[in-house]
């Protein structure tokens, strides 16, 4: 008799991931302000963490979003004030993208949300725990990164 799927390591692996990444997800959503997305969020958080001005092709590349998804996040951000767009003084083509006044205390307000729920998690398990799993962790996004 074939294994099931499920016998796989690889795929329960896999699909604890996907089990993972959307509770975070909901559990992130759900204490977003009034009228801030998910994929809104994930964009503030990263000029939040990575720096101001950065290009919108460099936020869809770290993000893994489509060029499309990120121009529609990006016009509803900015629609709200929460994030300025201009171009780039050394090549009109580009833009950069800055989070407004408005911008970093909408991400406050969420961070400060979120916060019970992080402590949490890091009170259910040990730094220990974390460190141990980074490696496999990283090393299986890179491979998935470099694989077609």
């Amino acid at each position: 008799m074939a294994a099931e799927p499920e016998d796989h390591p690889d795929v329960q692996v896999l699909d604890e991931i996907r089990y993972i990444e959307h509770l975070v997800r909901t559990a992130i959503a759900r204490k977003l302000p009034v009228g801030l997305t998910y994929p809104q969020f994930e964009v503030m958080n990263h000029l939040s963490r990575r720096g101001d001005g950065i290009t919108p092709l460099e936020i869809a590349r770290a993000l893994q979003m489509t060029k499309n998804g990120l121009t529609n996040t990006l016009q509803r951000l900015h629609a709200r004030e929460l994030v300025r767009v201009e171009h780039c003084s050394s090549d009109l083509r580009r833009k950069r993208i800055w989070l407004t006044a408005d911008g970093r205390q909408c991400y406050a307000q969420s961070m400060a949300a979120i916060r019970p729920k992080m402590e949490d998690l890091r009170d259910g398990f040990t730094q220990k725990e974390f460190r141990e799993v980074l490696p496999f962790l990283k090393a299986l996004r890179t491979w998935l990164g470099e694989k077609p």
